[in-house]
């Protein structure tokens, strides 16, 4: 089915919704129980269309104006219902991991930002000894590899260090999503900058033939740090990428929509950099063994990744946008709305 006889075939369910919508915003009281049950069957009805839409048309003023119906439908039956943990559960079972599903091509992006220049500073860093003298004095080079480095991560009392680099990280990610709006400019200098930082360090161990003492300090933390950084990244890019080619809608309501997931994904990264934090902060330089640590990183990690990858797929095939202030509540309480309705 071409684009038009999509729109033509089922603009009436869309302009019902919209109609339905304005009117339960108001109340779902205004609305009799016949028109509650029209309101839920018709959002399941534009959620599989927005759904749709997003994997068969390039259409972004199409998947906006879907976007919208379906957000703005889903808020007026989710405001029915108790702000109670379930809301929170719901953020981060479907909202949060839907925003970065759906961000895919801005993490390609922001990962590629951080991990090239990691790898090019570490590979030149270990293979030229004019860049390895150009670093720093040899006693310098030769103490942050002995003593400075390892000793970072117990400088401090365990929960003073993790709730310290938590906190940091947090503002590395505020800053990496909210300047990405300045045309994408200083959200990917941020990613390069943490990029080389890494390839440097790592090319000073490789040099030295000390590349598991690295890893080993590294990648108990780092997994899951990173790859929270890489999607803070992704956010400011996506932000940022409104501002250059808003498509058919106008930069303020490209900007507005990107926003809202951008404000999605920041809300659901500080999950990510505290359980970081708390690995850095009591097993990265704790004595744990390395294996034993490094193990702990890789689990953190794919626990994240298969939680993004699992879910965001499931939301997105519900028509969760993961824009902030869509409240989807599942298709067990859009029952529990008709019900209610129907019991008046």
């Amino acid at each position: 089915m071409d684009i038009d006889r999509f729109i033509a075939r089922n603009a009436p369910s869309w302009d019902r919704l919209e109609r339905l919508s304005s009117r339960a915003g108001r109340g779902l009281r205004r609305l009799t129980p016949a028109e509650v049950d029209e309101l839920v069957d018709t959002y399941q009805r534009v959620s599989s269309h927005l759904s749709h839409a997003r994997v068969a048309y390039d259409d972004p003023a199409l998947t906006a104006r879907l976007t919208r119906l379906v957000s703005q439908a889903n808020g007026v039956i989710y405001a029915s219902r108790t702000r109670t943990l379930r809301a929170v559960s719901d953020f981060f079972a479907w909202r949060f991991p839907a925003a970065v599903w759906q961000s895919g091509r801005f993490v390609a992006a922001s990962a590629a930002l951080l991990l090239v220049p990691a790898l090019a500073i570490g590979v030149w860093m270990a293979t030229s000894d004019a860049a390895l003298e150009a670093s720093a004095p040899d006693a310098v080079r030769e103490s942050y590899l002995e003593e400075d480095f390892e000793d970072y991560y117990s400088s401090e009392p365990a929960a003073q260090f993790a709730t310290e680099v938590t906190v940091n990280n947090i503002q590395v990610a505020i800053a990496a999503f909210a300047t990405g709006v300045l045309l994408c400019l200083p959200a990917a200098a941020l990613l390069i900058l943490n990029g080389a930082n890494l390839g440097f360090a790592g090319g000073l161990f490789a040099d030295a033939g000390e590349l598991g003492k690295f890893f080993g300090l590294i990648l108990p933390h780092g997994l899951l740090e990173l790859t929270a950084v890489v999607v803070a990244g992704a956010a400011g890019l996506r932000l940022g990428w409104a501002v250059i080619a808003p498509g058919d809608r106008t930069r303020g309501q490209a900007v507005g929509d990107e926003a809202r997931r951008a404000g999605v994904i920041a809300l659901g990264l500080t999950l990510a950099f505290v359980v970081a934090g708390i690995i850095e902060g009591f097993i990265t330089g704790r004595g744990v063994p390395t294996g034993l640590r490094v193990g702990i990183g890789v689990l953190a990690e794919l626990a994240f990744v298969t939680w993004i990858v699992v879910q965001g797929r499931a939301a997105t095939l519900r028509g969760v946008t993961g824009a902030l202030g869509e409240l989807d509540q599942g298709w067990d309480e859009l029952a529990v709305a008709r019900e209610r309705a129907w019991a008046r």
